[in-house]
């Protein structure tokens, strides 16, 4: 499994370096870098997909839903230049892969699920893992989470038909959030927003993207 790590932080270091001109750096943060190395992506995909766990490629997770490419979960998460002591806020908890990457760089993850049977499973996943610094509420994405806002940063791991207003608001003076716009079968743009302590915001277009869709509405079950 060694191999395989190493493997897959090779390929996130050498799409970070073809990408450099539209991502703005060369290399990732050691810290994130660090966080791939320590988190087992094989225990966030379905057991018949374990071989191919650290590949650099999306994969099914069920419910119409994809555990993004490792190359994307390290790039958006580096984007958000992530603080030890930021509270984060996860629109799309899928298997939890990116939520326990952030969970080791911040202070507190809070993380939006609209599947119900997906966040119960993806709950009792982080906790079998030891990851103590998650909560998951079941919840619309587009309408974020109030209780805990404002947040350091938001990240959005499904394509929004647009920016949701709320989470802008939920938004810390200050603070980042990282999210793809575009529906799908479409172009779809990863989008970083600044907000700046006159609550200005500043939207830049990263790169082309594809990601599944963030679903609109009630919580459902399949």
């Amino acid at each position: 499994m060694t191999n395989d790590i190493e493997e897959m932080l090779a390929y996130i270091e050498r799409e970070t370096y073809f990408t450099r001109d539209f991502i703005g750096r060369d290399k990732l943060s050691a810290r994130v870098m660090a966080a791939m190395r320590t988190v087992p992506r094989d225990q966030f995909v379905p057991p018949e997909l374990k071989v191919f766990a650290y590949q650099n490629g999306p994969l099914e997770i069920g419910y119409r839903q994809t555990i993004s490419q490792p190359y994307i979960v390290a790039l958006m998460t580096d984007l958000l230049e992530l603080k030890p002591d930021a509270n984060v806020l996860e629109i799309g908890t899928g298997s939890g892969y990116q939520t326990a990457v952030l969970s080791l760089l911040v202070k507190k993850v809070y993380s939006v699920e609209i599947i119900n049977e997906l966040a119960l499973a993806t709950e009792q996943r982080l906790k079998n893992l030891n990851y103590s610094n998650i909560e998951i509420h079941i919840g619309n994405g587009y309408d974020g989470w109030a209780e805990h806002a404002p947040y350091d940063a938001i990240i959005v791991t499904a394509a929004a038909a647009f920016i949701p207003s709320a989470l802008i608001e939920q938004l810390k003076q200050g603070g980042k959030m990282i999210i793809p716009i575009g529906l799908p079968h479409m172009q779809q743009d990863l989008v970083l927003i600044n907000k700046d302590q006159q609550d200005n915001v500043e939207v830049k277009t990263i790169l082309n993207v594809a990601f599944v869709p963030l679903v609109q509405g009630a919580p459902m079950d399949f």
